[in-house]
């Protein structure tokens, strides 16, 4: 766990962090047309396939423990958030109505909304793969971000009855989602990739404050309030 011990095929370093980012690349890239196919054959609704596609998307920190560190091309982690980062900013200004990213990505297949929500999140992803490279906080920031901020609005969506609203409407359900996504998340992931930073209170915790976050947060910028109040936590707890 955290980094293997020796490289696929016995290839030096820079080769092997290509084969992996290589991996990222097959498994991101294969996520849209899939569910392209389901909204377009079978009714997937728009809202459901968005945030399988970011949960989908917040997984992809499951690499992380095949990049062998030390050297600049670990950092390579993070090409496939550049990629859908500039292809972002192209779709959202140039992508036809029945592109793939905008009929699975979008609530209400208008293009711009291509350049807020899912661009925030590319920057996260960036930036934890970064900044907080294999660190227990962006980490935790990931596997909170995909995983409890996506299936909340599922649950939300499918089961949620008891209704409240700060600045975005939000069920109960949908927030207790969060809550357990992001624990379960968070503990499994920071278990796999940094398990030396594995604490399930101080992850407990963490969740909680992320939760009041989420259920507070405007939609628009959720990705990015979310994450930060997480990076910040978890320096101070």
């Amino acid at each position: 766990m955290g980094t293997l011990e020796t490289t696929f095929f016995s290839l030096p370093v820079f080769w092997h962090n290509i084969l992996v980012t290589l991996l990222t690349f097959i498994y991101v890239f294969s996520v849209p047309p899939l569910l392209d196919y389901l909204v377009t054959n079978h009714g997937l609704s728009r809202d459901i396939s968005r945030k399988i596609t970011h949960i989908c998307a917040g997984t992809v920190i499951i690499f992380l423990p095949l990049f062998q560190d030390g050297h600049w091309s670990q950092y390579l982690n993070v090409s496939v958030f550049v990629i859908w980062a500039l292809l972002f900013i192209q779709k959202g200004f140039f992508a036809p109505d029945d592109d793939q990213a905008v009929k699975t990505m979008t609530r209400t297949g208008d293009k711009r909304e291509l350049l807020k929500g899912t661009f925030y999140f590319v920057i996260v992803g960036i930036i934890c793969g970064t900044v907080y490279y294999k660190q227990f906080s962006g980490v935790l920031a990931m596997a909170v971000l995909g995983w409890g901020d996506g299936l909340a609005p599922i649950f939300g969506m499918k089961l949620g009855k008891m209704k409240y609203k700060v600045f975005s409407e939000r069920t109960v359900e949908g927030s207790l989602a969060f809550f357990l996504g992001s624990v379960l998340a968070g503990m499994f992931f920071v278990w796999l990739i940094v398990p030396t930073a594995f604490d399930p209170s101080r992850i407990l915790i963490i969740a909680i404050v992320a939760t009041i976050l989420e259920g507070i947060s405007p939609k628009e910028i959720d990705n990015i309030i979310i994450p930060a109040g997480v990076l910040l936590l978890a320096g101070l707890v």
